[in-house]
């Protein structure tokens, strides 16, 4: 199988790599690369990512998540490849869920990351798909796995520090995506032919809230986890004050650390007909097991 991929260097795309890597024969992995003549699959994995921080410039997510993509879309267009995977994300639809969500919801992102993985995946649908190709748009959630040292790393060392979790009495539940089962979902679309053309959302079975996390982290250092059911009240009340005062614990980031945001893979389960390989749980406990090296 020869492939035309784009991020390699990447969590995601060296993963990829790796995973394949007796099943590949690699033709480019160079982003801004237009010619791909000789691969049979165009995978586009360069992106730019959420910055958290908000330190980046609007510009640069429209450069290359949407400009990029359009450049490597075209040139699988172009030429003889005949299936196509990009990476977007959740986050085109939506920064908030209520309920859980699916492909059939209105997206209505918030972010200039959201809306410029958004403009790529109407570009990609504004044009006809020539018969004989496929062409798959993949909305994950967050990824993790062995090596990835993402936001999930950042609970872990402060479960690492064995400093209570103060916010055990908020309920919440959350999404992941391991990459064991994103690799799986990545092979069985290259393979077959019988799945069609589409967006599909890309996450574990099971969502889990933080007091789980916190549980699966104590578990990977062989330890009990500490929480502290504090009163929610008091909690929040805590957060009005932050407000005021700039302190580390604001109303903004206490609804990030308790809100949920639950996914549904029930799509491309039902298409691909098959179970997930890895259960949540076992996923984000090789994860955080990783980051015991």
């Amino acid at each position: 199988m020869s492939i035309f991929i784009t991020g390699s260097s990447g969590f995601v795309g060296s993963s990829f790599l790796n995973h394949f890597k007796n099943e590949v024969t690699l033709i480019s992995s160079r982003g801004k690369e237009s010619k791909i003549d000789g691969a049979e699959v165009v995978i586009h994995l360069a992106g730019k990512a959420h910055d958290l921080k908000n330190t980046s410039a609007s510009q640069e997510y429209y450069e290359v998540n949407t400009g990029l993509t359009k450049i490597v879309y075209d040139a699988f267009l172009a030429s003889e490849a005949k299936v196509f995977f990009t990476l977007s994300s959740v986050k085109a639809v939506a920064d908030e869920v209520d309920g859980f969500l699916t492909e059939d919801h209105i997206p209505n992102p918030v972010t200039h990351y959201g809306n410029s993985k958004l403009l790529a995946e109407n570009y990609i649908f504004s044009k006809e798909i020539p018969v004989g190709k496929r062409v798959y748009i993949l909305r994950p959630c967050m990824i993790h796995g062995p090596g990835n040292k993402g936001n999930l790393n950042l609970l872990y060392k402060l479960v690492s520090k064995n400093i209570p979790w103060p916010l055990g009495a908020f309920e919440n539940k959350r999404s992941f995506c391991s990459i064991e089962n994103l690799m799986f979902i990545f092979k069985e679309l290259i393979e077959r032919e019988d799945i069609p053309s589409g967006i599909y959302n890309v996450s574990d079975d099971e969502p889990l809230s933080t007091y789980d996390l916190i549980g699966l982290i104590a578990q990977s250092q062989n330890r009990s986890p500490k929480v502290w059911n504090i009163s929610k009240k008091f909690v929040e009340g805590v957060a009005s004050i932050g407000d005021k005062f700039h302190l580390p614990l604001n109303t903004e980031r206490l609804q990030k650390l308790t809100s949920s945001y639950v996914v549904s893979n029930a799509k491309i389960k039902a298409a691909v007909g098959r179970p997930l390989p890895v259960s949540s749980r076992e996923g984000l406990l090789k994860t955080f097991k990783s980051f015991n090296c």
